[in-house]
């Protein structure tokens, strides 16, 4: 059985949409998996009747699996700008932060993908590894091509390579969903439960 929150508003202005999701903590007896649906309800201070509307949401394992994907795209990336896995890009510390970028890309696509509830693990754990792998790179691929990095000024100004351009893409999008995923998971701690 759904439990519902009700929220009058007058009727001279905007309505008021409350949404909560449907049957959180309990079993949902009507087919939808906990946290999979949404409903709303509108009701105004003429109206007794409620206005009902189920919208779907994503379910939270699409969202991760994408996110492990931007990931290990990340990793993909600099393994081809190094010229392979057994190479090491100059300056060495340069290569040991390829290297470094790499083994946080899977261990961030971990996280992202290791089922809930697994002791040590919190659910936003893996959204704020993506959060840093997506700007750590990003940061570093901007200085490199602005002031240049020590040891290593030869790409000052070479915004055109195709390698670096994609990147930044992948590294955009991991950092957009990271940081939407981290907010959307701030709210739910914020908000209390229905009861």
């Amino acid at each position: 059985m759904c439990k519902w929150s009700h929220r009058r508003v007058r009727s001279d202005t905007e309505p008021s949409l409350l949404c909560l999701p449907c049957c959180r903590g309990e079993s949902a007896g009507h087919g939808a998996q906990q946290g999979e649906q949404q409903v709303t309800q509108q009701t105004t201070a003429t109206s007794i009747s409620p206005v009902i509307a189920r919208t779907d949401v994503v379910p939270a394992i699409a969202v991760r699996i994408t996110g492990a994907l931007l990931a290990l795209a990340i990793a993909t990336v600099h393994v081809a700008d190094q010229g392979g896995i057994t190479v090491l890009a100059t300056p060495s510390w340069v290569g040991w932060g390829y290297r470094l970028i790499e083994a946080g890309a899977v261990l961030t696509a971990v996280l992202l993908l290791v089922p809930r509830p697994v002791w040590l693990i919190r659910g936003w754990m893996g959204w704020a590894a993506g959060l840093l792998l997506g700007a750590g790179p990003l940061i570093g691929y901007v200085a490199s091509r602005t002031v240049g990095l020590p040891g290593d000024h030869g790409d000052v100004g070479n915004w055109g390579y195709w390698v670096g351009t994609v990147s930044l893409f992948v590294e955009a999008a991991l950092i957009v969903l990271s940081l939407t995923m981290l907010l959307s998971h701030l709210a739910q701690r914020a908000q209390p439960w229905p009861r």
